[in-house]
């Protein structure tokens, strides 16, 4: 009898702990916390939690959540998650410092994903992602790689701008004395005369 881990139902699992970028370490050691097995996520909510854990500089971990949906899609979008799926692992062993493994695993995620690239589903965004691949590429396979910098793939296209945009971009016109709003952006506030934040 060998002695994989198991689950109940006599299943090989692999139970050992991993670190962020899912090297397996020594049973007992203190491993980053994993993506439960079981976790199944419909298309949208798998796709938002994989950018999470993406820009977080979890890539494996968003690989198994992507995995997963690929594993349960349906039939005709199983290249695309499969694509996906293995961006992720591409990027994760580009942060392992494993190029020629990085650069096999986006070369065949980019081949996958092409496939989708006319109508891609749930806001996919495949041309940038088809961009980033070939970004990677480009600076795996040069004479002096340079791949520190490689920032996470965006997975969907962003939504458009909500009018008025985000909080942070006025925020800096509110008077810190009166709380009004300068809507010309001047040095003081029009209503107290106080200074405003730069």
């Amino acid at each position: 009898m060998d002695d994989r881990d198991r689950d109940q139902a006599g299943r090989a699992v692999n139970a050992r702990p991993r670190d962020r970028l899912g090297r397996p370490l020594p049973h007992g050691s203190a491993g980053y916390p994993r993506v439960p097995e079981d976790l199944v996520l419909p298309p949208l909510p798998a796709l938002r939690e994989a950018q999470s854990l993406l820009d977080q500089g979890l890539p494996f971990h968003a690989h198994e959540v992507l995995e997963a949906s690929w594993k349960t899609c349906a039939p005709e979008e199983r290249e695309l998650w499969q694509g996906l799926a293995q961006l992720a692992v591409g990027l994760t062993h580009l942060r392992r410092g494993n190029l020629p493994g990085a650069a096999t695993l986006i070369r065949r995620a980019r081949q996958r994903l092409c496939g989708y690239a006319d109508d891609p589903p749930y806001g996919i965004a495949l041309a940038g992602l088809l961009d980033w691949a070939d970004l990677v590429l480009g600076r795996v396979s040069g004479p002096s790689p340079d791949v520190d910098s490689v920032a996470p793939p965006r997975l969907q296209v962003p939504p458009p701008a909500v009018e008025g945009g985000e909080a942070v971009c006025w925020l800096g016109r509110v008077c810190p004395e009166c709380g009004g709003l300068d809507e010309h952006a001047g040095p003081r506030c029009p209503r107290c005369g106080a200074d405003l934040p730069v």
